[in-house]
């Protein structure tokens, strides 16, 4: 019955301009007015991904244009994400001069939220981010001709032989070894991360979800035609070299000089500054993504430490009442443990798809004083399809 009066009000919405002025929201802008059912022709792609966040996909995130809007509305002096992801809610408040901290269980994404708040020397970066791409071609030279450097880029790691085709192995290998000269490793696994992506042996369209490496020709639904599995990083290396450096030279004119920091802790337990006047968050959705699993090319290849057993809600625990149960229980654990550390009248913002409708004020020692209902509908890929999505602005009580 609630979904059906949702529906019906964005219906209505939907023979409206939604809101696209972003600049021009204020305090007092009233949250009814608040139209953010935007069609692609309404806020195209380029906008929904500008600069740094696109330096690597990442599943179930908010676009940032969620994060600038209310952030304009309610003016804080310090955010915080305790489910910090892909770092959307520290770029928008960097670029607003709005000190933020974030925190996330899984180390990639501290290390993706990092590596797009940075701040860099900008000529550095591009001789470095260049420099060991040519070093990287430099080698690629010699794979088939000395088997000593054929051994020094080789793994014994099943998952890297299972999912990469011998050439590319030895690129990606060779790029990880030589990441250490350099000064910026941490964007540098950025660039290897998203290029090993890529190159895994998948099929164009289902990079999100594949089950089983693809070693034959296929009929490519993405493409139209017979595609062949990918034998090599090194063209993937080259264009998110290029495509990284662009963004973030274009982010670093824009930034502010606002603190941004990233955790890599439990938000159960991680130690905060008093005086957080906001929290803007994206709870992970239950029974719906493993976040170390989508991302488990990177710790395989990084070596990095692996902490999904801590993760509240993942895919492998389904949807059961137990699981909902355990689900609820970790995310009020996370606002109980935050709120603690909030100002007096602080905010929280939480964008959820609450249909098992899980979420009580109450229950983490708040109280709801608005709620911003949105229709999601212009998912791409195997992720397409439509839902409502809930911005639930609550209190401290």
């Amino acid at each position: 019955m609630y979904d059906n009066i949702i529906a019906q009000k964005i219906a209505q919405q939907y023979k409206q301009q939604p809101l696209t002025d972003f600049v021009n929201v204020k305090p007092e802008t009233p949250l009814n007015t608040l139209n953010l059912n935007w069609r692609e022709r309404d806020l195209p792609e380029f906008q929904r991904t500008k600069h740094v966040h696109r330096l690597h996909p990442y599943l179930g995130k908010f676009i940032p244009q969620l994060v600038e809007i209310f952030l304009r509305k309610y003016r804080p002096t310090l955010v915080y994400d305790p489910f910090v992801g892909s770092g959307t809610t520290l770029v928008e408040a960097h670029a607003l001069g709005i000190d933020s901290i974030g925190t996330d269980i899984s180390v990639f994404n501290v290390l993706l939220s990092k590596v797009k708040t940075d701040d860099y020397n900008i000529p550095i970066l591009e001789k470095e981010i260049y420099d060991i791409l040519n070093r990287l071609n430099t080698y690629k030279s010699k794979f088939s001709k000395d088997e000593k450097v054929n051994k020094l880029f080789s793994s014994k790691n099943e998952y890297i032989q299972k999912w990469f085709a011998p050439n590319t192995q030895k690129e990606l290998l060779c790029y990880v070894r030589l990441i250490k000269d350099y000064t910026y490793q941490d964007l540098l696994k950025i660039v290897l991360s998203r290029s090993a992506r890529s190159a895994r042996l998948v099929t164009h369209f289902d990079l999100d979800f594949p089950k089983e490496p693809q070693t034959k020709p296929y009929q490519c639904y993405k493409h139209r035609r017979i595609c062949q599995p990918v034998e090599e990083a090194y063209k993937f290396l080259s264009r998110y070299t290029i495509d990284t450096f662009d963004r973030v030279k274009e982010f670093s004119e824009l930034k502010t000089k606002a603190k941004a920091v990233v955790n890599h802790a439990d938000s159960r337990e991680v130690e905060l500054p008093k005086g957080i006047d906001m929290v803007f968050t994206s709870p992970p959705y239950i029974g719906l993504i493993d976040y170390h699993e989508q991302h488990k090319y990177a710790y395989e290849l990084l070596g990095l430490k692996n902490n999904e057993a801590r993760e509240i809600g993942p895919a492998k625990n389904g949807q059961s009442q137990r699981a909902k149960s355990d689900y609820i229980k970790g995310i009020n654990d996370v606002l109980i443990h935050t709120r603690d550390y909030m100002a007096k009248n602080a905010l929280a913002l939480i964008v959820v798809h609450d249909k098992y409708k899980l979420y009580n004020p109450v229950d983490a020692g708040f109280k709801e004083i608005g709620r911003v209902e949105r229709h999601v509908n212009r998912r791409t890929g195997r992720r397409e399809g439509a839902f409502y999505e809930s911005i639930l602005i609550w209190q401290k009580i």
